[in-house]
């Protein structure tokens, strides 16, 4: 009797020690249980479902498309091995791998990458991120060989391929799909929890090397919670802002990753007028202070990028002048800022003089003052909003920061400057920035109502070309003559930040530049993760 209760009493003692190990103990020491991840709430918002565009940014987890984008940014085989474009740029022919299943065990083949088109393209409504405008037909030539056949060249169409991920013909379910996708990647989902996780497992059907980490979950919850929770120790990534990069986590390291997700300022270009809308209403448009382009060049070259990066983000992200420099369409001639004096000669022979009294310019009775505008909610935009405009201040151009609801920015976008974030693979997001005939059209397109005959031109010449050498060059041009204009103000290419647990291995070497949507990006090489 006495030796069970000393036994009892040793077993108590030894139960603070225990439990203490546990709670400071990383998920992902071990390999049963996982690892558990937040990178933020976009995932629980949309359908996982392909066919209405989920997942179309690069995260072939699950699903897979015909092409990929590859740590270079450049496309590479997916599920096709290899392609071919003819000369006149309107027939495209994919060879498909073999050998590959879905994840409830039926094969892969041309029939079910022939569905998935034909179905996107009667449902155009319900995916706003792949295009299919231009596509005639698609046909399975065999099993292993889909030809599409455009209606006219389209030189992006490469791009969509990338995106539209494929469905398996046999088993599609809309409304299952949206949660419980089947397709032909790594992970399967075996579990959705609305708006609280998602929890993913192995597919032991996979065709590829097997993933090292076997089940992953994704949770949803506050920013703020999930930095708390990453500090308890309950999570193995974390996506933080930038305001919490000098922040130290035991067992977890910071990764701030490349992008092409920029922030710049749309200005207005043309004066204060009324417009009818695409709908035949009047509308009222432009702004007396951005439809100067002094003011806008001004902006420009004037701005100390690196001092508002770090007065805004800690010194977290690269200055930028153009939309992105890190794709093969991109423009990446760039210009010196901080040039205050060129910047206070601009304005001052545009009649633009400084008040002694304000310290703000004034020119005919209008003072050099307008309004940006920030999303509600989102600290990282606002912060860098502000260090905007009190870096403006030197140039005597006074900036007011509020912030707004997306449906209240709808009604001031083209009269009053809007931070934003831009950034994707396809260049047709130039088309979206500068095409005159989107003004008024709806959407988020051309806010400042630019109306450039030589930009239209180049824009219509890159997406008809019939090569896509000729139509990255046209694309360049676009962004050339558009950046003599100065209609948006790019601030900052931002970088994705993450606490990562110490014990994992996110493969840096395989993660592709991170289109705009901070979170969910970095799982695009999930496959490739490692525990250590």
């Amino acid at each position: 009797m006495k030796k069970r209760i000393v036994s009892l009493l040793c077993v108590i003692a030894l139960l603070p020690m225990a439990l203490g190990g546990c709670s400071q103990k990383k998920k992902s020491d071990s390999k049963e249980d996982g690892i558990k991840i937040y990178i933020g709430s976009s995932i629980f918002e949309e359908s996982l479902d392909p066919i209405k565009g989920g997942l179309s940014y690069g995260y072939p987890f699950i699903n897979n498309a015909l092409l990929k984008v590859g740590s270079d940014s450049n496309y590479i085989g997916d599920l096709a091995k290899d392609w071919k474009v003819s000369d006149d740029a309107l027939t495209y022919t994919f060879n498909l791998n073999e050998g590959i299943k879905f994840s409830d065990g039926s094969d892969f083949d041309a029939e079910d990458v022939v569905f998935t088109y034909e179905t996107v393209h009667k449902n155009q409504a319900d995916n706003e991120k792949v295009d299919l405008t231009y596509l005639e037909s698609v046909k399975a030539i065999d099993e292993n060989t889909v030809e599409f056949k455009l209606e006219k060249p389209y030189s992006p169409f490469l791009d969509t391929t990338a995106m539209l991920q494929i469905v398996p013909s046999d088993s599609y379910d809309s409304r299952k799909f949206d949660t419980e996708p089947i397709g032909t990647g790594a992970y399967k989902v075996v579990q959705y929890d609305s708006n609280q996780q998602i929890i993913l497992s192995e597919n032991d059907k996979y065709s590829g090397e097997k993933p090292d980490v076997s089940k992953v979950t994704i949770v949803n919850m506050e920013p703020d919670s999930a930095f708390a929770a990453a500090k308890a120790g309950d999570l193995d990534v974390v996506m933080v802002g930038t305001n919490y990069a000098n922040e130290e986590i035991s067992g977890m390291h910071l990764e701030k990753l490349e992008t092409m997700d920029v922030r710049n300022i749309s200005l207005p270009v043309r004066k204060v007028s009324e417009m009818k809308d695409s709908s035949g209403k009047t509308v009222t448009v432009g702004n007396n202070v951005t439809s100067d382009i002094a003011v806008r060049k001004a902006l420009s070259i004037g701005l100390n990028r690196k001092e508002i990066i770090e007065n805004s983000s800690n010194g977290i992200g690269l200055p930028a002048v153009n939309f992105t420099d890190n794709l093969i369409w991109a423009n990446t001639d760039t210009y010196e800022d901080n040039q205050v004096e060129e910047a206070e000669k601009l304005l001052d022979e545009a009649g633009w003089k400084m008040s002694e009294e304000t310290g703000i310019r004034e020119k005919n009775g209008q003072k050099c003052a307008f309004e940006l505008y920030s999303t509600a909610g989102d600290t990282d935009r606002y912060n860098l909003a502000v260090a905007v405009a009190e870096n403006a201040k030197k140039l005597g151009i006074e900036i007011t920061v509020k912030t707004a609801t997306w449906d209240e920015i709808t009604t001031l976008q083209n009269t009053s400057a809007i931070l934003w974030g831009w950034g994707q693979y396809s260049p047709t997001v130039l088309s979206s920035l500068y095409k005159s005939d989107l003004f008024l059209s709806g959407g988020y397109d051309n806010v400042v109502g630019y109306d450039n005959v030589d930009v239209d031109a180049k824009i219509d010449e890159a997406i008809s070309s019939n090569s896509q050498e000729k139509a990255v060059e046209a694309w360049k041009e676009v962004q050339k003559i558009s950046d003599e204009d100065y209609t948006n103000l790019f601030i900052v290419n931002i970088q994705h930040c993450y606490f990562v647990s110490d014990n994992l291995d996110i493969s840096l070497d395989t993660q592709i530049p991170h289109p705009h949507g901070h979170g969910t990006p970095v799982i695009c090489n999930m496959a490739d993760w490692k525990l250590k």
